[in-house]
């Protein structure tokens, strides 16, 4: 079969699913379980969102949530009160990438919505939503420096954010090519962002597409660069509770419809290839990884 039939397959099936699972919606608060529940009960989704996560979650000027991940996670709140049939009212709590997955198995928030990859590994604690951006850990240092490779790094700190993926990848690599490399953590990509700036460490490594918004937001952006092969393949979803089958299907349902709109295509190029609304401009079109997951969710050809 080839990649359009496939993708003109999966599209059917998750159409078929999608329908299935409209059909069997819960009728009633007593039927209601997980998730749906929770906010039928209090009339309020907790946000997890991220303070320096640009484009995706970060705090705008007047010091409100805002990006690319938090209005995709908008469009969900607004079909879970659709499904409830009642007024939701949103809550946002700051997560970070060490806190980010404890506060939704502790129910502090109901909804990651940030910059967070959706792996093997993290789909036994978690769940998440279809895939929304596809990006790779690579190196951010100083224009001056000698740096241009993972193997320009012997004897050299590199900081990674606590919590994230990023390190896992830089020490993979270090072992396999016997590259020795101090590895140092920052609280958040702020912070480790910072130590470069400070001499403190040499290079940081984390999704390119963070380090790009991270320059494009400092003040002296001309004195850094993003360099280096891709050192990791990093599927982005939102996050939320696992074994809570009517939630994910709502979250899938909201997915389809953005896609069968084409807003989900919109939304994408508001974030990432128009100017941001704190001033900056990626210009950073859509991977074609990313345009192949939109396709299977049903973005027209």
């Amino acid at each position: 079969m080839g990649d359009r039939g496939l993708r003109h397959l999966t599209q059917a099936v998750m159409m078929v699913a999608a329908m299935a699972a409209a059909a069997i919606g819960p009728a009633a608060a007593d039927e209601l379980k997980g998730t749906l529940k929770k906010v039928k009960e209090s009339r309020t989704i907790v946000i997890g969102y991220r303070e320096s996560s640009l484009p995706f979650s970060y705090l705008n000027k007047a010091g409100q949530p805002t990006g690319y991940s938090i209005d995709l996670c908008g469009e969900i709140v607004n079909d879970v009160a659709d499904a409830l049939g009642i007024p939701v009212t949103t809550k946002y709590k700051p997560v970070t990438s060490a806190t980010r997955i404890q506060a939704l198995l502790d129910n502090e928030i109901d909804l990651e919505c940030g910059s967070t990859t959706g792996n093997t590994e993290r789909r036994k604690q978690v769940a998440f939503s279809p895939v929304f951006f596809v990006s790779g850990t690579k190196l951010l240092v100083k224009r001056d420096s000698p740096i241009a490779s993972y193997r320009d790094l012997r004897d050299k700190t590199v900081v990674v954010t606590a919590g994230t993926t990023n390190e896992a990848a830089l020490r993979a690599i270090a072992d396999k090519q016997k590259i020795p490399i101090k590895i140092v953590t920052g609280k958040d990509h702020s912070d480790s962002f910072a130590m470069v700036g400070s001499g403190s460490a040499d290079a940081f490594a984390t999704d390119d597409v963070l380090l790009y918004g991270l320059i494009a937001t400092s003040k002296t952006e001309r004195d850094y660069k993003v360099v280096g092969e891709y050192l990791s393949y990093d599927p982005y979803g939102l996050m939320f509770r696992k074994d809570d089958p009517d939630f994910a299907a709502l979250v899938q349902r909201t997915f389809a419809r953005l896609a069968e709109s084409r807003d989900l295509v919109m939304i994408y190029t508001r974030w990432f290839e128009m100017k941001l609304p704190t001033g900056e401009r990626l210009n950073l079109p859509m991977s074609p990884q990313l345009v192949e997951f939109f396709g299977a969710l049903g973005v027209p050809d």
